[in-house]
């Protein structure tokens, strides 16, 4: 493969010119981050693929209207958004899950590493393992499995104020971590379509 493709300008201008080993480049060294995107917004990986799929696409297709000048791995990033928002536009199921997303995709994009969003995945994985039993059970029966406050507190007979203590406790160790990233990544971890705003009904 052309080292020269790594130049943004020349890939671009490679694209534009139609050759189909510039278009290899790109897939090859886009394709799987995208898709590590696009899951976290779909919770399908199928549905994942196939956006990223004509996202790829519509690049090919539109090649002569790219720009030069722009950063690329953003220009995709965004473009893989844009393609999620329209399919569940169409679907009239997009509610408020804008903001929550664009929060997400500026997560991604601010951040030069590739791995960038699987590591922090990783990262709060690490950290809820780290809470105390009970912190965990509760904390993960609300983000997890989208439960209220109430919920909790009737299943495993305990008092509310004492499940808002849990929960406060296991955000306040995440933050140590993570700081104001936190709430974006357990979205894209947990999220439930029909249950969006749960995980952001506490704190």
């Amino acid at each position: 493969m052309n080292n020269h493709f790594s130049n943004t300008i020349s890939l671009i201008k490679s694209l534009k010119n139609g050759e189909s080993e510039a278009y290899r480049f790109l897939v090859k060294n886009y394709h799987h981050q995208l898709c590590v995107y696009g899951f976290s917004l779909t919770n399908d990986s199928s549905l994942a693929e196939d956006i990223v799929q004509n996202v790829f696409m519509k690049i090919w297709r539109n090649r002569q209207k790219l720009k030069e000048d722009f950063v690329l791995r953003n220009y995709l990033y965004k473009s893989v958004y844009n393609e999620f928002i329209d399919l569940y536009r169409k679907q009239k199921k997009v509610l408020m899950l804008e903001k929550i997303h664009i929060d997400a995709l500026n997560l991604i994009v601010e951040e030069n590493e590739e791995k960038n969003l699987e590591k922090l995945i990783g990262l709060v994985k690490t950290e809820i393992e780290k809470l105390p039993p009970k912190c965990k059970q509760i904390f993960l029966l609300s983000k997890k499995e989208g439960l209220t406050n109430i919920e909790i507190a009737e299943y495993l007979n305990l008092s509310i104020k004492s499940v808002e203590a849990h929960i406060t406790k296991a955000f306040s160790a995440l933050r140590k971590s993570l700081g104001d990233k936190v709430k974006t990544i357990l979205f894209l971890m947990f999220k439930k379509r029909k249950e969006v705003h749960a995980v952001f009904s506490n704190h």
